[in-house]
């Protein structure tokens, strides 16, 4: 008997339904989107297509990967952030809608800097979410993007030239924690993401995280500030005067991260919440 795309969707709706799964059906239609290279209209407008094998090898790959955990980002090489559309391959961090409050806030501040050209750090590139979201948003932006993992790099310069943004964006291969990339100019924004799980708090994460997003930007060291410490006294260094450090932040840092920039003397220091209402995002002005 031949196999149909409603055959498909459902036999991934109930093969990820035995999971922890919380969106079976969502998933199962992504998938076969994904690999029919159709939208979700298509797959409604079509149930009764027939599908060749190839597909539904795949299809039945993919579905058990998903069961075991990995995530589905990965599987559809791509999270959309900010309006935009990221690539994502195992290597970088999934982009995630609670640092859109950060970037938010950042284009805000822009849009009342009357400046002709804003210059911009920052420091965990990833796939690129935030330094390439910013460089879109803020047409008078230049921002110098860094990140250990060549990887990383590797994937946001292909996302930097799908935005067509090569002339505004700057990727530098760097471990931040041996210093600064040397840049002569002053910055206007340090923002960094940086890696904030306490180092054994990371295997009791959930298993998408855990088991497959890369450890290298999840470990904060022994309490996760390791690197709020040190980015914070390095960019005394290279922000301009009155300039922004913008952090994200693990939902119980707050304080921590405010207390470690007021030591520094950062000064009009700002805690942003998330939509449920926990701590998400510190900035401070360089005093």
């Amino acid at each position: 008997m031949s196999t149909t795309v409603r055959n498909l969707l459902e036999k991934g709706f109930k093969s990820l339904s035995k999971t922890e799964r919380k969106s079976p059906r969502l998933e199962s239609e992504l998938i076969v989107m994904h690999l029919l290279d159709v939208d979700k209209a298509y797959l409604y407008t079509h149930p009764n297509r027939i599908v060749n094998k190839e597909i539904i090898d795949k299809f039945e790959e993919l579905v058990e990967k998903r069961k075991q955990g990995y995530p589905i980002q990965y599987i559809l090489k791509n999270q959309e952030f900010m309006g935009l559309d990221f690539h994502v391959t195992e290597g970088v961090l999934v982009p995630r809608p609670d640092t859109e409050i950060l970037i938010e806030y950042i284009i805000k501040f822009a849009r009342k800097n009357d400046k002709e050209k804003l210059k911009i750090l920052d420091i965990g590139t990833g796939s690129g979410a935030i330094s390439l979201s910013l460089a879109y948003y803020i047409e008078n932006s230049y921002i110098y993007s860094v990140d250990i993992s060549e990887k990383a790099i590797k994937i946001a310069r292909k996302n930097k030239k799908k935005m067509n943004l090569e002339d505004r964006v700057q990727l530098i291969t760097k471990d931040i924690l041996e210093g600064f990339p040397e840049i002569d100019e002053k910055m206007d924004i340090v923002v960094s993401n940086p890696p904030y799980i306490p180092s054994r708090d990371i295997d009791s994460l959930q298993i998408e995280v855990s088991k497959y997003e890369p450890r290298l930007a999840l470990d904060g060291g022994d309490d996760g500030l390791v690197f709020y410490r040190y980015i914070t006294e390095k960019a005394k260094e290279k922000l301009i005067y009155n300039g922004l450090l913008c952090y994200e932040i693990g939902y119980d840092q707050g304080e921590s991260v405010k207390n470690i920039m007021k030591d520094n003397g950062y000064k009009d220091i700002l805690i942003l919440k998330d939509l449920q209402g926990r701590d998400r995002a510190v900035i401070g002005r360089m005093g």
